[in-house]
């Protein structure tokens, strides 16, 4: 049966209609079912496992490129229209039989004759005689010009990034003239010409592959590399669709070959670790990498890979025979200064996107204040999505921008409904007078509301606010330069940090001269706190990150109590190779990789063993660590403080005429320190800061700040805090005079205020309360609820 609706290709798919009582069933050969869209045809080529593309490639091995039968396909049926046994000529025939006359035999396959095998299977894929179809050859000739040939699969499961940087469709590179000149040099090798780039992620090793296309595509490589092509493999398209076995080693076959006959095609492969394992499955199949190995070693196919440092090691190290075959180029972070070149190269692509105007400064803040706020990222990746979305934050509060842009559509739409009217033939002069007017009123509008449009800059209210969007760190706090923050630094910590006047300005001068950077040296600011407990050591260093650092927890804290083994050590660093909990990164090493902008106390150094504090010498002198997964971690940008009892415990009088209370304890600190830490370990810290034991004026001035924090607890309830001026005096002479110095006024208001306020609030829960009221009585502190 032939199909009904273009009556020349056998039906293979039959449908019933009904029409009133009448059932009526036509058959549609498979061409015309897909231009109808029936589902059944995606369904039974899914069915039988045939996609539309191998179902493509069938018709091209049948049919070859002029649409004609192959021959070695019908002998492979036996239908090659001769007979091997039968060696009768035409001069053997009988008088009155006509060769070329039709035979009965012919009408077997279609319908009015010259039914050949050839023109059977031309029907049923749907093509047909090129002299009787000139639109089927006009179609095949469309998807000849598409689709090249010869570079099926190049085409079909990559992409021709040389082809996209003709076009402009490839941003240009700005700087990594060493990491591609040695690219370069590893592909004009003779053997092993294959590089593969391994840095941290968006430090840019797709760039790189990007500017090779570039050069590539402008000429400017050298005299070997010359008329090559580089393509972008995309191993997901790759394995989509191979549900048997074979099929996705085929198509890798496949894929080398063509390269291999192309002769100038060179392949990155973006994320190449996962070459290995690709396409392999329980039943035998071979990977990826063990397909490409023997073409990757005899020099037949380049590849230039691109994976991370952990990628790398995971995966490619641990196969020998893979890595010989690749040079590894690293690709580090760039620097600060690369990062600011690198966004005033590229911040034009942004500024036409966005229709927004960046200025240098703000393209060199988005790469100080992405490396100083987002840690778990790195340059330029991160610095290049500050502008974009900054970029994006000022185009967005801009409504000139999308207004005008609005205008502009509604402009070229009445343009081209005036051209409409003006080619007519029967001229609407009234309608086209209106369309005319319409459209100088648009122009007006767009002439008003250009210059506003044209002028949106981005700015550090931008940038501030797509920071805290990112980190949760207040927008204020990222606009406050650090300069401004250490310039009245010292008299904030004299604010919060009661009877310590003379430790906080031995602080707050020596962080202005470690983050001024005087020195080539740079190593972080170091302290070590000594005193009595409850002076205000720990409390000094929590308002110290607090003042200095932006991040939502500033302060990372060791317990010194914890590090007392030996093996102590693996903790801060990470485990060697071979030890439990390898992969796993240390405690102090990996927290500092994340927030290099950080304050580090070690509390109670002298707990600790001395292995550990010979890593801490190393900090203090290098400013960096190198931790057991081969990473270098920098502490430049961080302040070490450590804290310590030492000679605290010492009687209080001191021998001597000439020296003072303070000049004799710190003495005692020196040489109590002295007893566990080495001379060199001294020698590096900046400062040895004496804690001075709490007068009762101080106590004072620290209930007052303790009581105060109460506001906000009972505000959220909706009770005013009233608090008579003795009640601070009165507090103090309670906690003067304790073991634990400081701490012992939290408990005295703990237990003396806190807990008088929450039994009245509990036994008066049904009735309602404005105020709480603190006074003194005699020598009792009293609460009451008003």
């Amino acid at each position: 049966m032939m199909c009904s609706r273009c009556m020349k290709r056998p039906a293979v798919l039959f449908v019933s209609t009904m029409t009133g009582s009448e059932r009526k069933s036509e058959g549609l050969c498979l061409q015309c079912a897909k231009e109808l869209g029936l589902p059944q045809v995606s369904d039974y080529l899914k069915q039988i496992g045939i996609s539309e593309d191998e179902l493509e490639n069938a018709c091209d091995s049948i049919f070859g490129e002029d649409g004609a039968v192959d021959s070695d396909f019908l002998k492979q049926l036996g239908l090659d229209g001769k007979d091997d046994d039968d060696d009768e000529t035409d001069e053997d025939l009988p008088d009155g039989d006509d060769v070329d006359a039709p035979k009965e035999e012919d009408n077997l396959f279609e319908r009015g004759g010259a039914g050949t095998m050839p023109n059977f299977l031309k029907n049923l894929f749907g093509t047909s005689d090129s002299k009787s179809d000139g639109e089927t050859e006009k179609k095949l000739k469309k998807k000849q010009e598409k689709v090249d040939k010869k570079r099926k699969c190049l085409e079909t499961y990559c992409t021709n990034l040389t082809r996209r940087a003709k076009e402009g469709k490839i941003d240009r590179i700005i700087g990594r003239e060493k990491e591609i000149y040695r690219v370069l040099q590893i592909l004009s090798r003779r053997t092993k010409n294959n590089p593969c780039l391994i840095g941290e992620p968006g430090v840019g090793k797709t760039a790189i592959a990007e500017g090779i296309a570039l050069k590539l595509a402008s000429g400017d490589v050298p005299f070997r590399l010359q008329g090559k092509e580089l393509y972008l493999l995309d191993l997901t398209a790759l394995v989509a669709g191979t549900q048997f076995r074979g099929q996705f080693e085929s198509r890798v076959k496949s894929l080398i070959d063509e390269v291999k006959n192309a002769g100038n095609v060179m392949l990155f492969v973006d994320e190449i670790h996962n070459l290995v394992g690709t396409g392999g499955d329980s039943e035998g199949s071979m990977n990826a990498a063990n397909i490409f190995k023997p073409a990757l070693s005899r020099g037949e196919l380049q590849v230039i890979g691109a994976t991370t440092f952990s990628e790398y090691r995971k995966h490619i190290e641990k196969d020998s025979a893979l890595e010989r075959r690749f040079q590894p180029v690293t690709v580090n972070e760039p620097t600060i200064e690369e990062t600011i070149e690198l966004l005033g190269g590229i911040k034009q692509y942004y500024e036409e996107h966005h229709k927004v105007h960046v200025s240098d400064e703000i393209a060199k803040l988005c790469a100080l204040l992405s490396e100083r706020y987002i840690n778990d990222r790195f340059l330029p990746d991160k610095a290049i999505d500050l502008l974009d979305e900054a970029c994006a934050c000022a185009s967005l509060n801009s409504t000139s921008i999308t207004e005008l842009e609005k205008l502009k559509t509604d402009l070229s739409k009445q343009r081209v409904e005036e051209s409409e009217l003006a080619g007519d033939s029967n001229i609407d002069y009234e309608k086209l007078a209106e369309i005319k007017t319409t459209i100088a009123q648009t122009e007006k509008k767009i002439a008003e509301i250009q210059p506003e449009a044209e002028n949106v800059n981005v700015t550090i209210d931008d940038l501030s606010k797509v920071i805290e969007l990112w980190t949760g760190i207040p927008a204020n706090k990222i606009r406050e330069t650090e300069y401004k923050r250490m310039s009245v630094l010292e008299d904030n910590l004299k604010a919060k940090i009661i009877g310590q006047d003379e430790a906080c300005e031995v602080v707050a001068k020596a962080i202005k001269r470690s983050r001024v950077q005087l020195s080539d040296r740079r190593r972080p600011a170091s302290f070590i706190f000594v005193g009595p407990t409850g002076v205000g050591k720990t409390e000094l260093v929590k308002v110290l990150a607090k003042e200095m650092f932006d991040s939502v927890d500033p302060l990372i804290r060791l317990d010194m109590s914890e590090y007392m083994e030996k093996h102590s050590v693996s903790k801060i660093i990470g485990s060697p190779p071979g030890y439990v909990g390898y992969d796993e990164a240390g405690q102090l090493t990996e927290r500092v990789r994340r927030k290099p902008y950080s304050v580090i106390l070690f509390d109670e150094i002298e707990k600790a063993h001395p292995d550990v504090m010979n890593i801490l010498l190393q900090i203090l002198d290098e400013g960096k660590i190198t931790d057991s997964q081969g990473r270098n971690v920098s502490f430049e940008n961080t302040i070490i403080a450590m804290t310590s009892n030492a000679g605290s415990s010492s009687g209080m009088n001191g021998v001597g005429f000439a020296k003072t209370q303070s000049d004799v304890t710190k003495e005692r600190a020196m040489k109590g320190l002295r007893d566990f830490l080495r001379p060199e370990f001294l020698a590096r810290v900046d400062e040895v800061v004496v804690f001075k034991p709490l007068s009762e004026d101080s106590y004072a001035k620290i209930a007052k700040l303790n009581l105060e924090e109460l506001r906000g607890p009972l505000e959220e309830k909706k009770l005013s805090l009233s608090i008579s001026d003795d009640v601070y005096a009165a507090v103090a002479k309670k906690a003067f005079g304790g073991k634990f110095g400081g701490r012992d006024i939290r408990r005295v208001i703990r237990t003396e205020i806190e807990d008088k306020i929450a039994e009245l609030l509990i036994e008066n829960s049904e009735k309602q309360f404005s105020a709480v009221e603190i006074a003194v009585s005699g020598d009792e502190i009293t609460v009451n609820l008003k």
